[in-house]
């Protein structure tokens, strides 16, 4: 098994917080890595989708006081939102009796904005993280084509062969609509979502036009509106957002989507090899946006991430806000030769970026004009990595 990056971070997190919630969609890695954290401490594990560790916490606030010198990890806790009022008392009477941080460590499969909805009572007690799938950093330059091929789900990505790649992610994607969405409780026709769900990935790194959407399905504006949120807060889909600080210019106000694992769009799309995916019209799309998921994986904690378009055509594939003030400009090229468009240039005066990258699938680094250079996607991540 991989070694994954978050598990020095997690660790920092237990110690200077009483809770701390490990988000990322399910299959994801969340369960080992949190055992891994907890590997040298005495814990307690409880998974709130097996019905004899739900009956644990039948009375659940007697239950985790027999265990206040444990590390209780609590996984899937999006099932049972009502715990979380009990972790605040058992948080505020451990911290009258002067108890040490890393009291719980909650799991969920839902995104940040579903899980907030359920955590007020948590408010400045709870610190949150997200587990990616598997990335380049994780699994070696050798293993690029694949990784991007088979996506970063551990599962996905260490079978033994594509064709049982692909059907683990196909069965995936079927759980997901079939059990897990409805048991999270929204009433959605999984074949609607299915279709909706394969219609982004087609749409691979586009603008996002919602209407047009919406009438394919037959569905209300609202309605789309709903569904693609729903994608997003499962961490499965990313809205990428544009740059709309007001620099005297008509700027692009859609939002990007991508579907967040490459793996998963080459499922939805029926295409199982590396040969059939480079033959695929998705292809520079579908890498652009597995190379800005290990890009805004690697940034500094705060780092905001936005793309740049302009009525006039200046454009950025990705603008990494370090903090205010300092961005580096990105574009993305799946080519061997790449050469960034006029628009990327003019998108550069607008911003004046601290640095400039054309990102390619190559293996060496090389500077380009106007002070852009051309870096290996390892490379880049790396230098995020070595940011304070």
């Amino acid at each position: 098994m991989y070694s994954r990056l978050l598990q020095l971070g997690l660790s920092g997190l237990l110690a200077r917080h009483p809770v701390v919630g490990l988000l990322g969609p399910r299959q994801v890695g969340k369960t080992t890595l949190a055992l891994a954290v907890a590997e040298n401490r005495p814990c307690l594990y409880l998974d709130l989708e097996s019905p004899s560790d739900l009956a644990k916490l039948a009375e659940p606030e007697l239950f985790l006081r027999l265990h206040e010198d444990k590390l209780v990890i609590l996984d899937e806790i999006q099932r049972v939102p009502g715990l979380f009022q009990v972790l605040r008392g058992l948080v505020d009477q451990g911290r009258r009796s002067k108890r040490p941080n890393g009291r719980f460590l909650v799991l969920g499969s839902a995104g940040i904005d579903l899980l907030q909805q359920s955590s007020e009572s948590l408010a400045g007690r709870i610190a949150y993280t997200e587990l990616p799938p598997l990335l380049l950093e994780e699994t070696g330059a050798k293993s690029a084509d694949s990784l991007w091929l088979r996506g970063g789900f551990p599962s996905s990505f260490t079978a033994p062969n594509d064709a049982a790649s692909l059907e683990w992610r196909r069965n995936f994607i079927r759980t997901y609509l079939e059990r897990d969405i409805p048991q999270l409780g929204p009433r959605i026709p999984s074949e609607t979502l299915r279709r909706l769900w394969t219609m982004l990935a087609h749409e691979q790194g586009s603008m996002l036009n919602a209407a047009r959407l919406a009438a394919a399905l037959g569905l209300s504006g609202q309605t789309m509106g709903r569904y693609i949120d729903l994608l997003c807060d499962l961490l499965l889909v990313r809205r990428l957002t544009p740059w709309t600080s007001n620099l005297g210019k008509r700027m692009t106000k859609s939002p990007k989507v991508y579907v967040r694992d490459s793996g998963l769009v080459h499922a939805l799309l029926g295409i199982p090899t590396l040969d059939d995916l480079l033959a695929h019209p998705v292809a520079g799309m579908s890498w652009e946006g597995w190379a800005i998921e290990n890009l805004i994986a690697a940034s500094p904690v705060g780092t905001q991430a936005y793309f740049y378009r302009t009525s006039a055509g200046a454009e950025i594939d990705l603008v990494l806000e370090l903090r205010p003030g300092k961005h580096w400009a990105i574009e993305c090229k799946r080519s061997l030769t790449p050469s960034p468009a006029r628009g990327f240039h003019e998108g550069c005066k607008d911003l004046s970026p601290e640095r400039k990258f054309v990102i390619y699938p190559g293996t060496e680094s090389y500077p380009l004009s106007h002070d852009v250079e051309c870096v290996p996607l390892l490379e880049a991540v790396r230098a995020l990595r070595a940011l304070p």
